[in-house]
């Protein structure tokens, strides 16, 4: 079974998790050209939750962002225009958000049945907490009713992604108002919280995500801590 380099890097902000995600994809790549057979890179998969952020994707429109500056200094948020595709969406506290940096050469080379992938695990998240959650056409993302739960972006190059999903588990909703989520006007967003009417366990939460993540993407994960994946990156 292939192995899967697990990280949770707790409480940091956007830009340098960007970097890092960067750097190892980076480190992958240069082994990948290489045609590297020994001590090559494993995927990776990061977990973080950001402060309060939003981020515009390549393809998205800046009009989605509904607040001014001084309106996001007040609500202590940030924006930053970045590299992924789709359009602009949160991330904060409470949020799960993952980055897992594949080498698709591993798995399969389609983007699109990859982020099938990633909505299907966290489909079966939200099942376990007893939800029916499901894709919508020609929408990404993870949905339950008219509610989305769960937000993806992803970008490659030669077939190793970064950027990834975040999941709303104890997410303050109220930040969302100051956007139009991924640019949907018609549609809302929920939480696990929101769904359950209590707080979460937010490990428990991450759990859930590991173990699916394991089994549909079959992988074995193994944690790795910052220190030791640097390290690997030198």
């Amino acid at each position: 079974m292939k192995k899967l380099l697990h990280l949770d890097l707790g409480h940091q902000e956007y830009i340098p998790t960007w970097d890092f995600q960067l750097a190892v994809q980076a480190k992958i790549i240069q082994e990948k050209r290489a045609e590297q057979k020994e001590n090559r890179l494993e995927d990776v998969l990061l977990f973080v939750e950001h402060p309060h952020v939003y981020t515009l994707g390549k393809s998205g429109d800046a009009g989605n962002l509904l607040a001014s500056e001084d309106f996001l200094k007040a609500v202590n948020a940030t924006y930053v225009p970045i590299d992924r595709g789709g359009d602009i969406t949160y991330h904060g506290p409470g949020q799960l958000v993952g980055y897992p940096i594949l080498d698709l050469h591993r798995h399969f080379t389609d983007l699109h049945k990859y982020l099938r992938f990633l909505e299907e695990v966290m489909i079966s998240v939200c099942a376990d907490y007893g939800f029916e959650a499901s894709r919508k056409e020609k929408l990404t993302g993870v949905w339950v009713g008219e509610e989305k739960i769960c937000a993806l972006g992803v970008k490659a190059s030669r077939w190793v992604t970064i950027h990834g999903f975040a999941l709303n588990i104890n997410t303050n909703l109220d930040y969302f108002n100051y956007i139009v989520p991924c640019g949907i006007t018609d549609k809302g967003v929920t939480s696990l919280q929101k769904l359950l009417g209590r707080v979460v366990d937010e490990q428990e939460v991450k759990e859930r995500v590991l173990a699916h993540f394991s089994r549909l993407f079959e992988v074995e994960i193994e944690v790795i801590s910052k220190t030791e994946l640097e390290k690997r990156i030198l």
